[in-house]
Order: C-alpha cells, then structure tokens, then sequence
C-alpha cells in the first residue's frame, strides 16, 4: 500500500536551498530531473517506523529587511531557459541594495515533484548559513501562487571549465590554485556534515577577478545514519566515488575522490573512468586500474594516487585531520593558505568580464530573447502547503562576515559590451583622427553625457577584429593599454569605443618639448617596455609598436599617462589545440615553430621599442632619413643591422644607453635582449643616476615623423611573391601522371 505524505516547509526552508540546492544560477542543463533530486535531497521529515514528523524550524530574517516580491527586481535579460523555468539577470530596484544585479531562478511549482520515497534522515541545526568565499550566496527566497524564486549571486565570468577550456590551457599551478580554493569550499561544507556529491567543472563559476564560486547543491546531502553514511544513487557518474557506485553507503570521503576525478580532469583533458556507456563507467570505477600520465608530475601524481583509493577509509582527507591532510600534501607546498582564504593570491586567470550587466559569457539563443516572467499555472492544492514559508531575506555581508577581510575590489573597468541600439544612437561622430588601411578612428561624443572618446571603425570586410576586441578585452585593465568602453557591430562595420587619447602621440610630443633628458627617455621607455614585458608574459604580441601606436591619455606628459593602442596586428599565442596559454605556459603544449615564430615576433617588438630610444635621444630615426626613402633602401638598411651610435648626436648620449640602444636593435633577433632583460638593464634600473641635462636632438620633428613613416611603411610593404606557372608543380605534375595513366587505360 503506498503512503503519501503531506508536510509543510517553513520559513528557513530556504536555508536548505542556501546549504543544499543553491540551483545552478546559469547553466540551463539542470532541468526537471535535477529539481526532482534536489527536493529529494531537502526532505524535511524524519521516518521512524512509519511516524512522520514535521521538523521544527525557526524564521530567521535580517532585522529591518523587507521581505522580497517580484515587483523588487527589473528584468534585464534572459541568461537560461529549461522545463523548470528561467534563469534571469535582474537589477534590485528598491531597498538598500537598490542597484545591484543578481541572478534569478524562477521554479515552476507546477513542475516540481517530491518523490514519495522519504529517505531517513537525522535532525539537525539547519541554520547554519553557508558564508564562504568560495561558496555562491543565496540572498532572497521568496514566491508567487504558482513559482518560487531565487535570487543569487550574478557571476559574470561563467563557469570553470566551459569558460576556461575554450580559451585558457590548464598547467599545474593553474590546477594547484583552483584545487586549493576548491579545498577550502569543500572543507567548509564537510564541516557542516554536508557531502556535496556532485563535484564536476560545471559546477564551479569564477568571479570577476577569477576566483572559483562551488554552487549547484541539487545533490547535496546530510551525513544520515549513524555511521555518518548516506545511500543515495546520485551524481555525475564519471565523477561518482566507488562507495556511491555500489550504493554500499558513503560519507564525506566520496567528494575527495571526486575531487581528485576532476583534477586529473583539468590537468590532462580527459577522465580518469570513463567507458563507451555508463555500465562500463561504473564497472571501470570499481575495478579498472588507473595509468597515471608520465607527464605530470611526481607530485601531482602523488596527490592524485592518494585520492583514488577505493577504500574510502584509506582516501587522502578520510582522516581525523580532514582537509589538513590534503593541505599539507607537498602538491601544494607553495600555497600560503591564509592568504588565498583572504582571497590576496592572484588567480592564473581573469576572465575577461566586462560592464556589471554584461552577458557575453551566456548562450546569445537565451540573452538574445525579451525578459519576461509570466505568470506560473497555479500547483495542486497538496503544493500550497509544501512551500509554506518559503520566503526569506540572507543576512547583510557586513552583519554576516563582520571579522572577514575584505576581497580584492575590483578595478571598474568598461570593456566589451555588445549593444542592441545603433551606435548613432548613443554617441554623435566627430572628427577623423587617424586613417588606416582597414580602419579609420574618429572623435565622439556619448549623447547621454557629454562624455567624450575615440572609436575605431573597422570594416569587416577588410579584417576580423574578433582577435583584437579580445585581446583588448582581455588586458585593458593594464593602467597602461587602452581601455575598451564599448563595442558595436552593425553588421558591416564594428565600432569599438575607446578612451580619447587627448595628449596625442608620444613621439609628437617628446620631439616638441623643449626639455628633454636621459633620464625622462629612461622613464618612458621603462613604462613602455613593463607594460610590453606584461603581454609578452601573456603570450601576447603586438607587431605594430610604431610611434603613431603609443599615446598620452592626458596633456600631462607622465610616463604613466602612456597607452599601447591598435592592437590590429596583435597575436595570442595559443596552443595546438587553440586554446589559449596562461602566464606559465610550457613548450609541452606548443609546436616548435610556434614558440618561435612568437619569439620572433616579441623580438620585433623589442626592435620597435630600440628604434623609439634611438629616435627619443637624437632626434633622428636610424634606418630612414626622412619621407622620401623608399622601402627598398629602408629595408636593406635594416637587413644590415647597421646603424651609427657615434659623432654628432650622439656625444651627448651616455654609454649606458648607447649599450641598450645596440642590443635592442640587434639584427639577429635571438640575440636582441627580451623586455625583461631591457627593464635589468643599468640604463633603466639606475635612471636615477642619469644625466638631467638637455639632450642635443636633431629638432626637425616634421622629418622624423616622415622619415619614422617611411621605416615602418617599408616593413608592412606587402612585396608580390615570384611564381613560377602552375604546371611547375609537382602536385600539377603528379596530376598529369594519374591523369596520363587513366586515360590509357
């Protein structure tokens, strides 16, 4: 005979959400099947021989908040869609978090079922709010007659591995960051006695400065037994630990196997247990032998060994001492645990978020879409009680974390955002400000404020300026690369909205003032060639560093006014797969020839900025004399390598820099020194030791800039390639071989 049970929820109802099944805020892959197991999972009855009990629970709401209602959020765009319902950008509209933007998941009452299977369950203190910094905050839980809705932390730069995988190629001290953050979150749940049971890439977001957020608790559940076991079928299978597989009962041990499942994941590409249907998986979990790749290393393999065992009891953080055994592994010896709990260890990666509302990083099918929340068909009359005191109001952070350090602020920087309106409609075009073989840059003004900035307008018929929005994008928080406010692409033409260089270009004004020293040439090259050293560290290069391309934002002359612009021609390095490099990339992940041709290209880097100094302390380029050169004779003077560093000019120059000047502009690039080695040069470690004096410059700015045009006119020159005619080709000649073969036949 079946039973069925009839039980209310009360008010803290949503702190199982909190602790539980804080739902996946944007990935829409968690439909009906995962809401079904998450209300399985926060069951609040206790069986005991056929007695049911509703478990007493008390409201806890911040004092002097006001309960949340729909009516509180504007919708701002769709961020996902299932069976369940949607997912929603929202801006707060009134209270004291008015301005705000979180994410909203709105439940379909009518489509959520409670099995009637109620699993045994001890009763606990469900009070306890989950605050960590590396768990996603539930702030508001509150419904209507036929939804419920949650209000969750909005994290920009999407999900671990899905934004990752596609752009940023894992190495192992990425993996050591992610894995420690991840430990911490783990260890703080585990401390709670919840097993998370459903750790996978998916299920860990990245804020904006890159640091991980663990969230979708559908699977989450309470230690339940005596023996602190609970028996629930459930989770990822390829990430499920042996004891989940064979259902023989399984405690907090199991979230370490899957922890160390995932990291093998992230450090080779692949899983560890993985067969051709999920019969074979499970089979491989419980009895395949692991081959543990060559290329790791002794002490990731290590950490790896000691998370597989099949003996939960024998699993590295099984323990007495918990999450300190893992700790205290000598994988992550170089960890200062206390800092990255304060969240002051830089993360390998920023993701490449944008304005507060930005939403690159989501499915355009959904963001494309008009927000809109329709009214839910009401549930049965049995639900009404089910979601009884289903609303709630989180604790302020400064109430709830009054002893936490504050994280790192984020610099509010304005970069891609991809607008619906027209580019006209929001800013007045002005005039030109420089004209390009695929672009032309023009003044603008923002309607809204007066505000005024540059936009370069390429055609994308001409050039795809995907690489440079991203790499701008990527790096414009450098104080000193040019920010990116906006992009606009109407289909023929992208418009990108820059900052307005108001002090013009460097070489301009270096050349008109009527000071200049060593010691000043010596600041701004040291600005120039530390923000060069940062792309270069990025596997970025820009392959156009001509003067034109280095500007003042300001009058000021600072050297820290000064910003790389045109970044047209810029390279990231990549992978052979296409994925992107981190700052500790190897050459185990890149072809040869790749590494070198990015060698090469960081070198001509560095051979611009030698033809800058040479310029900045005479007054005169080295390879051209002015507008008349021809490319010919351009390029023959550079492929000499020679250039003159005596007489004239240059008596008044000091060794130092007359040393630094040669081995920038070697002609050999292997032997030209890298930016590093230019910022250990004495020349710029000891500008304070320079001369203050007046340099004596050759002062015919006009010419310089012609003749600096003519250098670099001469090296973009596209010279026609020699053909011979088609019929020379082997592959012709091999063609008429087959074909000569066939016809006699």
């Amino acid at each position: 005979m079946s039973r069925v049970f009839v039980f209310v929820l009360t008010s803290a109802f949503v702190y199982r959400i909190a602790v539980y099944c804080c739902l996946f805020p944007y990935c829409c892959a968690v439909y009906l099947g995962r809401a079904w197991l998450w209300f399985d999972c926060v069951s609040f009855l206790s069986q005991d021989e056929g007695f049911v009990n509703e478990i007493s629970i008390t409201n806890h709401v911040k004092e002097g908040s006001e309960k949340a209602d729909p009516r509180q959020f504007e919708l701002r765009k769709v961020l996902g869609q299932g069976s369940f319902g949607k997912v929603f950008l929202v801006k707060k509209i009134t209270g004291p978090d008015a301005g705000q933007l979180y994410a909203m998941k709105v439940l379909k009452k009518a489509t959520l079922k409670v099995r009637d299977r109620v699993r045994t369950k001890m009763e606990r203190d469900i009070l306890v709010e989950v605050n960590h910094p590396f768990i996603v905050r539930l702030h508001y839980a509150f419904q209507t007659e036929g939804k419920l809705y949650l209000i969750l932390d909005f994290l920009r730069g999407g999900d671990l591995f899905t934004r990752l995988s596609k752009e940023v190629m894992f190495t192992e001290e990425d993996v050591k960051f992610y894995l420690a953050e991840l430990a911490l979150a783990l260890d703080h749940l585990h401390g709670l006695g919840i097993i998370y049971r459903d750790l996978k890439p998916e299920n860990i977001l990245l804020d904006e400065q890159g640091h991980i957020k663990l969230t979708d608790f559908g699977l989450s559940k309470e230690s339940i037994d005596h023996e602190n076991k609970a028996y629930s079928f459930c989770g990822t299978v390829e990430y499920m630990a042996p004891e989940v597989v064979n259902r023989r009962g399984h405690t907090l041990s199991a979230d370490w196997w899957s922890y160390g499942v995932l990291m093998f994941e992230m450090l080779t590409g692949t899983l560890p247990f993985q067969g051709k249907d999920r019969k074979e998986t499970m089979t491989m979990i419980l009895k395949a032998k692991l081959g543990m790749p060559q290329s790791l290393s002794q002490e990731a393999q290590s950490l790896l060994r000691n998370l597989f065992k099949r003996n939960p009891g024998n699993r590295l953080g099984a323990g007495p001492d918990g999450v300190e055994e893992i700790k205290r592994h000598f994988f992550f010896s170089t960890i200062d645990w206390n800092k990255l709990f304060r969240r002051e260890i830089h993360p390998p990666f920023k993701p490449a978020s944008g304005r507060p509302d930005d939403t690159v990083y989501f499915d355009s099918e959904f963001t494309a879409k008009t927000p809109r929340d329709s009214p839910g068909c009401p549930p049965s009359a049995n639900a009404h009680q089910l979601f009884r005191g289903f609303s709630f109001v989180a604790i302020s952070k400064e109430e709830s974390q009054p002893q936490q350090t504050p994280s790192m602020n984020m610099t509010s920087i304005q970069q891609l955002h991809r607008n619906a309106a027209p580019f006209s409609d929001v800013y007045d075009v002005k005039e030109d400000i420089g004209v390009g073989s695929y672009s032309i840059c023009k003044r603008c003004v923002q309607k809204s404020n007066s505000m005024e900035y540059a936009v370069k307008i390429i055609s994308k018929a001409k050039r795809d300026p995907t690489e440079e929005v991203e790499i701008i994008l990527r790096y414009g928080q450098h104080p000193n690369i040019i920010t990116l406010k906006d992009v606009y692409d109407d289909g023929r033409s992208v418009y990108l909205v820059t900052e307005l260089m108001k002090g013009g270009e460097l070489l301009d004004k270096i050349l008109r003032q009527k000071f200049f020293s060593e010691r000043e040439a010596s600041a701004v090259l040291h600005t120039i060639t530390k923000t060069v050293e940062y792309l270069h560290v990025q596997g970025v290069v820009h392959r156009d560093l001509k003067p034109s391309n280095i500007l003042y934002v300001d009058e000021s002359g600072n050297p820290e006014s000064i910003r790389i612009c045109d970044f047209g021609f810029a390279k990231q390095l990549r992978a052979e797969n296409g994925l992107l490099m981190t700052p500790c990339y190897t050459a185990n992940f890149v072809a040869p020839e790749v590494l070198k041709k990015q060698g090469y290209d960081a070198a001509c880097d560095i051979w611009s900025l030698g033809v800058l100094l040479y310029t900045m302390l005479t007054g005169f380029t080295p390879f051209a004399n002015g507008p008349e050169d021809t490319p010919e004779e351009v390029l023959a003077r550079i492929g000499s390598g020679k250039f003159s560093l005596t007489g004239g000019y240059w008596n008044s120059v000091s060794a130092e820099a007359k040393d630094l000047v040669s081995k920038m502009l070697h002609v050999d690039p292997h032997q030209r020194l890298t930016a590093a080695q230019v910022l250990r040069h004495s020349w710029i470690v000891h500008k304070d030791r320079l001369p203050k004096y007046q340099l004596n410059r050759h002062d015919t700015p006009h010419l310089v800039k012609g003749a600096m045009a003519a250098t670099y006119s001469a090296l973009n020159m596209h010279v026609p390639p020699v053909l011979d005619p088609v019929g020379h080709s082997s592959l012709a000649q091999r063609r008429g071989v087959k074909k000569l073969t066939s016809t006699a036949l």
